[in-house]
């Protein structure tokens, strides 16, 4: 047997037994107000059930503990005594639940104390109540503990909406440099192909430049070496004399 398993569960039936004085408390508020209690005294005999159960199961591990000496003695004897406290309790619960005490209503104070006749507390979470509590029904503690709850889970909704939006904003920025992305690396390769043409297209000019020179060099060189060139100026002088004594003796 675990050590801690066995505390756990001696804290789960002290919880369970608070829990059962909350809601006889409960219970007897409705009947004074004029209420219909049915539906609580079930949820109490269930309750109640079950902390009897859980009381014989704390005493029958505790035993076997004891005789296979997986604790010392003195800590099975403490823990033999938490179990009898928890047990007294449990019948005053029974017993406050059927109406068998003289009191008209037990008081929370009462039916929180250990059971070992000194007024002593079996669990200090039971009897430590805070200054936010005293004086309150087992009602309003529940109601403002309600209220409590519901101002966290405002507030973590809250926050939940402003991650939400984060998170889109996120997503969103992200979608945009992903588009920007692309446009940039569609313009690195426009700007490529274009100094690509560039290049050619000088290269062309200066093949065609450089014919050009060439060719303008042949003709001056032509025109400026031919041993023709005062030849046929004298002849088409000739010619046009010719022509010119033709055209006078045919007018004659």
């Amino acid at each position: 047997m675990s050590k801690d398993l066995w505390l756990e569960n001696y804290d789960a039936a002290c919880r369970l037994a608070q829990e059962i004085a909350e809601n006889i408390h409960e219970r007897n508020r409705q009947q004074r107000t004029g209420g219909n209690p049915a539906k609580i005294n079930m949820t109490l005999r269930a309750s109640l059930q079950k902390l009897k159960q859980n009381i014989a199961q704390l005493r029958e591990t505790l035993n076997r503990a004891a005789v296979q000496r997986h604790i010392m003695q003195a800590e099975a004897d403490r823990r033999q005594s938490l179990v009898d406290d928890l047990a007294s309790r449990e019948t005053r619960l029974n017993a406050s639940f059927k109406g068998d005490i003289t009191e008209a209503e037990p008081s929370r104070s009462t039916l929180m104390a250990g059971g070992n006749g000194s007024g002593s507390a079996v669990n200090p979470w039971l009897i430590n109540e805070s200054e936010e509590t005293k004086g309150l029904s087992f009602g309003e503690i529940k109601n403002q503990q309600q209220q409590i709850i519901e101002a966290q889970d405002a507030g973590l909704d809250a926050l939940a909406s402003v991650l939400s939006r984060q998170k889109q904003m996120g997503q969103e920025i992200g979608n945009e440099l992903d588009e920007q992305n692309e446009i940039i690396d569609d313009l690195a390769q426009l700007v490529d192909k274009t100094d690509g043409r560039i290049k050619n297209e000088t290269k062309r000019v200066k093949l065609l430049d450089s014919k050009s020179a060439s060719c303008d060099k042949i003709k001056s060189c032509f025109c400026c070496c031919s041993p023709w060139k005062g030849v046929h100026g004298m002849m088409v002088v000739i010619v046009l004399l010719l022509i010119a004594i033709i055209v006078v003796a045919c007018w004659q």
